[in-house]
C-alpha cells in the first residue's frame, strides 16, 4: 500500500510576525532606556539583545511551522517541537558563551527573553482570537464565482 504526499499551497498567514516585532521593538526600547537609567547600560544592552533573540526565534519558528504545514498538516507539531528544542539549546549556548562581566548583563538578557516570549505569546493569542476561522471553505465573493464542470466532463452550456 503506497501513498503519495503532494505539496499543498495552504495560505498560512504570518502577519503576526510583523505585529510581534513592532510590539517587541517598542517595549524593548522603553525597557532599555529604563534599565539603562536605573541599572546601567550593560542592562540596557541585555534588554535589547534579549528582545532581538526572542524576535529572531519567533520569526524562525513561524516560518518553519508554516513551511511544514504547507507540506502536510501533520508535520506542524513535530516542526514546532523540534524548533522549541533547537531554540532552547541555542539560547543556553548563547547565555553560556557570554562572559559574566561582559558588555551586557546576562541575567537581564535572560529576563528579557522570558518577558519577550510572554509578550510574543500574547500577540499570537490575540492574533488567533481575532481571526475568522472557517470550518468549511467560504464561498467565492460575488463576481468571482466559477462554474463547476459538468459531471460528464462536457463544458457547461451557457
Amino acid at each position: 500500500m503506497t501513498s503519495t504526499r503532494t505539496q499543498r499551497q495552504v495560505p498560512w498567514d504570518l502577519s503576526f510576525l510583523r505585529v510581534g516585532a513592532l510590539v517587541t521593538g517598542a517595549v524593548a526600547v522603553v525597557a532599555a532606556v529604563v534599565a539603562g537609567l536605573a541599572a546601567g547600560w550593560a542592562d540596557a544592552a541585555g534588554v535589547l539583545v534579549g528582545a532581538a533573540v526572542v524576535t529572531a526565534f519567533f520569526v524562525l519558528s513561524g516560518v518553519v511551522v508554516a513551511w511544514a504545514g504547507r507540506i502536510d498538516d501533520s508535520f506542524t507539531l513535530p516542526a514546532a517541537l523540534g524548533m522549541f528544542f533547537l531554540k532552547a539549546v541555542v539560547l543556553f549556548g548563547i547565555l553560556d558563551a557570554l562572559p559574566e562581566d561582559g558588555w551586557l548583563d546576562r541575567l537581564t538578557m535572560a529576563w528579557a527573553v522570558i518577558v519577550g516570549a510572554l509578550l510574543w505569546s500574547g500577540v499570537q493569542l490575540r492574533w488567533v482570537w481575532t481571526r475568522p476561522l472557517y470550518y468549511v471553505t467560504p464561498p467565492a465573493p460575488p463576481g468571482q464565482a466559477t462554474v463547476p464542470p459538468a459531471p460528464d466532463g462536457a463544458p457547461p452550456a451557457g
